[in-house]
């Protein structure tokens, strides 16, 4: 048996051929009974585990999750907020990918394969973006966009990196960083925190093209400027604590393209999923892959940006 960065076992060295990773789908809920008619039909069977984040829904979102699911997982969340739904799905999850899709129908299950197979070949985090060759959307209002620019050209100009799509939560992670994730955040600035929090650690990021569908029915929850505004705190929040950490070992002025070592717990995160069996292709491969119309993927970090602050 193999252990991850927290000493649980990961999964077991097979002794010929190895064992594909097995997959968490973490999907948040707030009255989405209709719309869950409509996306968990489509789900694949590269999804091994499916996990519903209910978030005090009254339309039977729970009894149709389950109608159609009975296999699902079921997360009751009391506390309002789609970063708190997330992160208590994050929890319940076994598998060694996790991945996180809203419930809206406007993200396609059928993109999962891409993002598995950027993670199996060699990434640590793998994020939609609609901006991408391949990419789009039929829901980004003019305000939205704008907001969107201007949040992603504020984090690329403070960690670094070269993301395309900041606020998108199409995402998919291998369960063992989860441990650089450990902050409670509790609206749509989850993606930011995640994205951010990924740069700070020295994660490999790797962004794959992706498409936004219009949302199938009901309302969305976001707010463009009071969410707007969320992101942004976060952003300020994140890069003060990694001053704080850079100014702790006397590093003042931090070079965001150094070539220095990996720190080392992600190294080691690494090297388990290696020794773990789990099959790995190639970057290249995992750019090439045509799934529903997404071949496009690139390299947001390699896992350069802000090195050394591994919690």
């Amino acid at each position: 048996m193999n252990k991850d960065v927290n000493g649980k076992t990961r999964g077991t060295v097979l002794d010929s051929s190895p064992c594909p990773p097995r997959v968490s789908l973490v999907i948040p809920t707030l009255n989405e009974a209709e719309n869950l008619a409509c996306l968990l039909p489509t789900i694949g069977g590269i999804v091994d585990e499916l996990v519903i984040v209910d978030g005090r829904s009254t339309d039977g979102t729970v009894e149709k999750a389950l109608e159609l699911r009975p296999d699902a997982v079921i997360v009751r969340e009391q506390r309002a907020g789609k970063g708190y739904a997330l992160q208590a799905g994050f929890a319940a999850c076994s598998g060694d990918i996790i991945v996180m899709m809203d419930a809206d129908g406007s993200m396609a299950p059928a993109e999962i394969d891409t993002f598995v197979s950027a993670l199996q070949a060699g990434a640590d985090v793998v994020k939609g973006s609609r901006f991408l060759q391949g990419g789009g959307s039929g829901d980004l209002t003019g305000v939205r966009m704008l907001g969107n620019a201007v949040l992603t050209r504020t984090v690329r100009w403070t960690f670094g990196g070269r993301f395309s799509d900041l606020c998108y939560g199409y995402m998919a992670f291998w369960r063992d960083v989860l441990p650089f994730f450990d902050e409670e955040v509790g609206g749509f600035e989850i993606e930011t925190f995640l994205n951010v929090r990924a740069l700070a650690a020295g994660l490999r990021v790797v962004e794959v093209a992706s498409y936004e569908e219009h949302r199938l029915s009901g309302e969305s929850n976001l707010s463009a400027i009071k969410d707007g505004y969320r992101v942004l705190s976060t952003i300020v929040r994140e890069r003060r604590r990694v001053r704080r950490y850079r100014a702790s070992l006397g590093l003042h002025r931090p070079d965001l393209h150094s070539g220095s070592p990996m720190p080392h717990p992600v190294i080691a995160l690494r090297e388990h999923r290696s020794h773990a069996g789990i099959p790995a292709t190639t970057l290249t491969s995992a750019s090439g892959s045509a799934v529903a119309g997404v071949a496009v993927a690139a390299v947001v970090s390699e896992g350069s940006a802000l090195r050394g602050h591994a919690q």
